[in-house]
């Protein structure tokens, strides 16, 4: 699923783009992990081991759990056919920044708990674009195909144009025809935790508290983006394969 030569942001002048290096890092990583070091210690010990930048770091961070987090998370995943009917929060600028990575080819990371992320930290500097819109297109079009009873997007205030944005959304949720509501609002987390029906993110934090999440951006990117800019990673043998 992963080509490595076209990925850009730096990533094929550095020797570590070269997933056999990539995968030794992973896996001291995932080891560390698994007997319990501290994330951000084991992180920090295993990028200065192998010189790793700040994208190859974030990249592990976002992509390399412990066995444990890993089965735990993997167990709430629910697919798509299994929403029918039941209510749906959407983690709004996670799920668009993460299909806006998948539109624009940068880099995402199949994660060892089964989530599909993108590595831009883009989400406090969000804007709406043409890409913008593209993502909303394929969102409502897996809405109409999901059926739920009700779809919740929660958007963060504090992001500038939140407000206006939420209010787009929600227009274009009674131009589709579909039942639910767009909001803007200061903390998401205290709504999407917890959530009684299905909560659609990546965020692990999330996850974790999470009964049901359902994998949306994801789920467009490798059904209708096809996208080839994904990186798995391999239990054994790290990265480099297809899903």
């Amino acid at each position: 699923m992963f080509n490595m030569s076209p990925v850009k942001n730096g990533w094929n002048n550095s020797p570590l783009s070269k997933s056999e290096d990539l995968q030794k890092a992973a896996e001291d990583f995932r080891y560390l992990l698994n007997r319990k070091y501290p994330r951000k210690a084991a992180l920090e010990l295993v990028g200065n081991r192998y010189g790793l930048n700040y994208d190859q770091r974030h990249l592990l961070h976002r992509g390399v759990f412990s066995k444990a987090d890993s089965e735990s998370r993997r167990k709430k995943k629910v697919s798509l056919a299994e929403i029918r009917g039941k209510d749906l929060v959407i983690d709004g600028y996670n799920v668009l920044i993460t299909i806006e990575a998948g539109l624009s080819g940068r880099p995402l990371t199949f994660g060892d708990d089964g989530f599909v992320r993108d590595i831009s930290g883009l989400s406090g500097n969000f804007r709406k674009t043409e890409r913008t819109e593209k993502a909303l297109q394929l969102v409502f079009h897996t809405l109409k195909t999901m059926k739920p009873y009700h779809t919740l997007f929660l958007f963060d205030a504090p992001i500038s144009m939140s407000g206006k944005f939420a209010q787009g959304v929600r227009q274009r949720l009674k131009e589709e025809s579909l039942t639910g509501d767009a909001k803007a609002v200061k903390v998401p987390e205290k709504i999407l935790m917890g959530f009684p029906g299905v909560v659609a993110t990546s965020d692990t934090a999330i996850i974790d508290q999470s009964k049901q999440v359902f994998d949306l951006a994801g789920t467009i990117i490798t059904k209708r983006i096809h996208s080839q800019s994904i990186l798995q990673w391999r239990r054994k043998r790290g990265l480099v394969g297809k899903r």
